[in-house]
Parts: structure tokens; sequence; C-alpha cells
């Protein structure tokens, strides 16, 4: 997640050279047929280059709208998870004696889990960063799971069951860890949605190559008949405003892709992982996640 203000230029321009540098060529080859081929190449009315920059604007207003609703939905659904994964810890210890194992166990657990989960949806080793929060028993059984975000959960469930077996849970007390359980469950799959849900890509393929027809429009018309390097610049700062904002868009449709633009899971779990061994009563505390230059993960 992009935490500053100010975004780097350099970031910028990493994002949109490819494009400005296809403009650049428009305008050098459109100055070029205006001094060799004055006579073939006709003037194009401003009017049809304006006329499609503003239907561009609206169709990029509408793209970045659609776009930050998914990234907004995704970074609603990991703030649930930090509030039920509290909320979990503290259940535990409201519900059980103090001196029962499960809690620290299942108080890990949850950790791992949220690890885990951000780490799966980034398409990145769903291991990592679990080491230590739970068994070797298991890593074994979760080991042969595909979903191992869920393969967890299952773990949390089993030993739901087990303490109301054992009497150390009532009715009530099941009832509402297993509401709980739903929840972050529910988190997981509304995640897992937006993940597996492609924004229609002719949309952007669409709306890159009518922006490239503005550009060219733009090129041949007659207020634009300028010295190369006057018209090139003029092109590419135009250019440069509609694919920056095309791009961000393209970005942010897509909240777990391990782009700077992501939803800060990784931030996120830390704070999670912080927050619930400070419930548990523990002093060693792992360091929050620093920011990367101008973002955080």
């Amino acid at each position: 997640m992009i935490i500053k203000s100010r975004v780097p230029v350099k970031y910028i321009l990493r994002e949109i050279w490819v494009t400005l540098s296809v403009v650049a060529l428009i305008g050098i080859i459109a100055d070029i047929l205006h001094i060799y081929f004055a006579d073939v190449v006709p003037d194009i009315p401003i009017s049809i280059a304006t006329t499609l920059g503003i239907a561009i604007s609206i169709l990029v207003s509408f793209k970045v709208n659609q776009s930050y609703d998914r990234w907004w939905e995704a970074r609603k659904i990991w703030g649930a998870i930090v509030n039920d994964s509290r909320t979990l810890v503290l259940q535990l210890r409201m519900y059980l004696s103090d001196n029962n194992p499960l809690i620290k166990t299942m108080a890990y657990r949850q950790i791992a889990w949220c690890y885990s989960l951000g780490q799966s949806l980034r398409g990145q080793d769903p291991y990592e960063n679990i080491t230590g929060l739970i068994s070797e028993e298991e890593f074994l059984s979760i080991n042969e799971h595909k979903n191992v975000p869920l393969a967890i959960l299952g773990l949390q469930v089993d030993s739901i069951k087990q303490l109301f077996d054992e009497g150390e849970l009532d009715r009530f007390s099941r009832l509402q860890l297993e509401e709980t359980v739903e929840r972050l469950t529910a988190s997981m799959g509304r995640c897992e949605r937006i993940k597996n849900t492609v924004f229609p890509t002719t949309y952007r393929q669409g709306l890159h190559m009518a922006i490239y027809l503005f550009v060219i429009f733009l090129a041949l018309s007659e207020p634009l008949q300028l010295s190369v390097v006057l018209e090139v610049l003029i092109l590419v700062i135009i250019s440069m405003v509609f694919f920056f904002l095309e791009k961000a868009a393209f970005r942010i449709q897509d909240p777990f892709e391990n782009y700077p633009t992501d939803t800060p899971m990784t931030s996120i779990s830390r704070t999670i992982d912080i927050n619930i061994r400070q419930l548990l009563g523990e002093t060693d505390l792992p360091k929050p996640i620093e920011p990367n230059d101008f973002y955080i993960m």
C-alpha cells in the first residue's frame, strides 16, 4: 500500500515509460508526415481529438472507481480479519482456564493463518513466516492440503470440538467460537473471490487503444503542427495523465498481486501477531514491518 502523498517520479516513469516511448514515436512520425507528405496527409480537426479525449476521461474515471472499489473491499476484509483474530483470542481467554495450553496453541495457529493467507493470495510460499507457530505434527498434516489457510482453520475447528467434548466449553461458548471461525472463513472466501475474479481485460485493452487513437488524432491536428521537439513534448505530457491513471487503476484492481499498491497483508499480519502475543502476556515481540521507501507490504 502506498503510504506517502508524493509518489517518486521514477516509479511513475517506470510504470508508463513504454507507452510514453510509443507516444514520442507517434509524434515524430506525425511531424515527418506533415513535412514530407503534407499534400497526402489531411489535417484532422482538433474537435475530433477533443471529443475523444472527453470520452476517454469518462472511461478512465469509471475504471478508477471500479478498481478502487475492489481495493477498498479487500482492505475492509482484512480489517475484519484483524478484529476477528483478536476476538478469537479474547474469547479463548474468557471461556477457558488460564492454564489451558490450547489457548496459546490456537492463538499461534491464528497468527500462522494470517501469514499463510496473505502469502497464498500473493501466490507465494504459504508456509513462510509460520515456522514455530504450529507443531511439527500439525505442519505435516496441513502439508497435504492445497489450501493451507483452510487446513489451519480445520485444525482450529478440531480443537474447539475437542474442548467441547472434554467439557472445557459449554454450548454457548462453543457457538461463539464457531461464529468467529465462520467469519474468518467468510473473509478468506471474499479474498479468494477478489483474487479469482478477473477484471474484464477487453475493457483495459479498448481503453488503451483509445488513448493511442487520441494521441494520433491530436498529433495530426493542425494546432499541433509545430517543431518536432515541442510537438512530442506536448503529446507526452497530455498522454501521460491518461496512461498513468489507466495504469494506476490496473494496479489497484488486483490488490493481492505483490505490487506497491497491494493491500498491506504482511504488515497487517505482523500487527495481528504482535497484538495476539501481547494478549498472551508475552514481551518478546516481533518488530512491525517497516515501509519500503514509499509503500508498505
